[in-house]
């Protein structure tokens, strides 16, 4: 479980990026932020992650978070391998050394979003999607309750994408806490229970099938947004309309 209780932050001499977040996710649910680019959803997740400091209410959680960061390259090679071991820092204690089982974990979290095959390869000459994946296997194999990530769809293609957000829909549904920001509309859709919309008159929650409509994405982002039924149930896609000017 994770509470935003009235969260609020700026940066020093700066306005306020948001104010007044509250949302409680819980156990076996994932709650998706949206919001243009500069909205401050990377700052939301990293507050709930406990990477920065709300400058005002708190953020209270019922365990450690893993954190998966957007893949940017990496100045150190160190094997994909043991970029996920990183994730067991907690176990492992400090001035020790990764045990046996620390080890299986690792290449266990590996095995389950497909990058096993990667082990012995140095994190930055992986592409940014491969790097992404990893970063992902890192966060699964610290075993914490909760996973915070910051928009994991980066640098994926389609397959990926699909990939990846099974995987997600699985961690919730084996009783994880699933916090994400993210710019594709249609994941937060397909995946989350409850959804952060960031605009310029501050941030709404809710439910994610009554907030994620065309409306409401429209004026969030200003463009044309529809959405359509797909398939049997209550099931919807998500359309951006491409205009053309003129």
């Amino acid at each position: 479980m994770l509470e935003l209780a009235g969260i609020g932050f700026h940066y020093p001499r700066r306005d306020w990026v948001f104010r007044g977040v509250s949302c409680v996710l819980a156990a076996g649910t994932a709650t998706a932020v949206l919001g243009p680019n500069g909205s401050g959803k990377t700052t939301l997740v990293r507050c709930a992650a406990g990477l920065l400091t709300p400058v005002e209410g708190a953020v209270h959680g019922a365990g450690p978070v893993g954190f998966v960061p957007q893949a940017r390259g990496g100045t150190f090679a160190y094997p994909a391998l043991d970029m996920v071991l990183m994730g067991r820092a907690r176990q492992v204690g400090l001035f020790r050394s990764p045990s046996a089982a620390d080890r299986a974990a690792a290449l266990q979290a590996m095995e389950r979003v497909g990058v096993a095959g990667l082990q012995a390869r140095p994190f930055p000459t992986l592409s940014g999607g491969e790097q992404q994946l990893v970063l992902i296997a890192r966060a699964i194999a610290a075993d914490a309750p909760v996973l915070v990530l910051d928009e994991p769809a980066t640098g994926l293609d389609l397959k990926n994408q699909a990939r990846v957000l099974a995987l997600l829909a699985e961690l919730a549904s084996d009783g994880l806490t699933l916090l994400l920001s993210t710019h594709h509309p249609d994941h937060a859709l397909f995946l989350a229970d409850t959804v952060l919309l960031m605009g310029p008159d501050g941030v709404q929650a809710g439910p994610a099938q009554q907030l994620l409509t065309a409306p409401a994405l429209s004026a969030l982002y200003g463009v044309r947004v529809s959405t359509v039924a797909s398939g049997a149930g209550p099931g919807r896609s998500i359309i951006t309309h491409y205009d053309r000017p003129g």
